[in-house]
């Protein structure tokens, strides 16, 4: 028999300074990764660009800019990319009324544990402000017109000072729990998560504890930003959503990390690899939330106004040039799970162990090519808030 994995099991402590969508430039990097994520945000521009048109826009002061915040910006280029659509739209706002726009900061935040480095990497060179018009600005495809800076922190905490942003855009984060409910790795507990790694097909004790998880962060996430959000500002935000009723029923998250994913850890602890206990301590700390579930935090909070709130359908997460290579299917979807959780997975049983799981992923989704391809599809929540005056 094989030795168990015995790696400690990682903390709700030490999730916060752990947690990120796997970094460098690799096979499995969030940079070679995030292709889908590119194409459901640029479905949604529209709505962004909707929301940036209900800021309120004054003339510019000397020694004021207009700061934007990518909150959970990740380590690839589409936060790189949002942040230049919302601040070019945001000049040609200016344009239109005849003034000249002012100077630009970008804020791009994650948790400590983000990979910063190739973030900035991926950074263009910044246009000279003192020579550079708001045509060419505009027209600077190659270069940056706003100042960039790097924020790392947990956003269900403050991370700006006070009246401070004019926009905050959030896509592909909120999903993410600050934690893994307690009581779902708490064998005492009827919300204790046996046999499983995620939310999908769980009880409905399981459910309420990730349901009330995500509500108590949520709630935090609006504070912090009623705080640091300019009274004339607005909010993008975009968060995984499901579309059933029932939470157990985690749609596209549940096909990707809730079922060959699942069945990999199955695998592992059947083949005396590590021990049901060790794979019990596991969970994935993400929730798809319902529209409903979404609301009731923002109207319990009373900062903000719902300008829209709706379910946006984004598509496959898997990006493959042959969907008739099964074997390309599978490697898409391996790479997908280890992407986002990779960092989760390695922590827990170990890097040998990890490879193992992933292997099995891949084996799997392989032989489910034909099914994933027609039934993994990703929901959005999409909602655009603005203060309450």
């Amino acid at each position: 028999m094989a030795p168990m994995g015995n790696n400690v099991v990682v903390s709700n402590m030490k999730l916060e300074k752990l947690l990120s969508m796997k970094g460098g430039k690799g096979e499995a990097s969030y940079a070679k990764n995030s292709q889908a994520q590119a194409i459901h945000a640029r479905s949604m521009l529209h709505l962004l660009r909707e929301t940036l048109d209900r800021v309120e826009v004054v003339e510019a002061r000397d020694g004021v800019a207009f700061v934007v915040a990518d909150l959970g910006c990740s380590c690839g280029s589409n936060s790189i990319n949002v942040v230049d659509v919302i601040i070019k739209h945001m000049m040609k706002r200016y344009q239109a009324l005849g003034w000249q726009p002012p100077e630009f900061s970008a804020f791009f935040s994650d948790l400590p544990s983000n990979d910063f480095n190739t973030l900035f990497q991926l950074l263009p060179p910044l246009a000279n402000y003192g020579a550079v018009n708001m045509e060419e600005c505009l027209a600077a495809n190659n270069h940056r017109s706003y100042f960039a800076a790097g924020v790392p922190g947990s956003f269900y905490r403050r991370l700006f000072p006070a009246r401070s942003v004019h926009v905050f855009h959030s896509t592909f984060s909120l999903h993410w729990l600050s934690q893994v409910p307690e009581c779902v790795v708490d064998k005492r507990s009827s919300a204790y998560n046996k046999g499983r790694v995620f939310i999908h097909g769980a009880g409905q004790s399981t459910a309420n504890a990730y349901k009330k998880q995500f509500q108590t962060d949520l709630a935090g996430f609006l504070r912090a930003r009623s705080v640091e959000m300019k009274r004339e500002g607005s909010m993008f935000l975009v968060c995984l959503a499901r579309t059933s009723v029932d939470p157990t029923d985690q749609g596209g998250a549940g096909l990707l990390v809730g079922t060959h994913f699942q069945d990999a850890w199955d695998d592992l602890v059947q083949e005396g690899l590590i021990s049901q206990e060790k794979r019990d301590t596991f969970n994935i700390p993400v929730y798809a939330a319902s529209l409903q579930d979404f609301k009731e935090v923002v109207e319990a909070n009373g900062s903000f106004t719902i300008d829209k709130l709706e379910v946006f359908k984004g598509g496959s997460p898997l990006v493959v040039n042959q969907p008739d290579d099964a074997s390309e299917v599978g490697r898409a979807l391996a790479n997908s799970c280890r992407t986002v959780c990779g960092v989760l997975v390695d922590a827990h049983i170990g890097d040998k162990l990890s490879e193992e799981l992933f292997l099995r992923v891949e084996h799997r989704a392989t032989m489910h090519a034909k099914e994933l391809l027609e039934q993994l599809q990703f929901f959005h929540i999409v909602a655009s808030l603005s203060f309450v005056q």
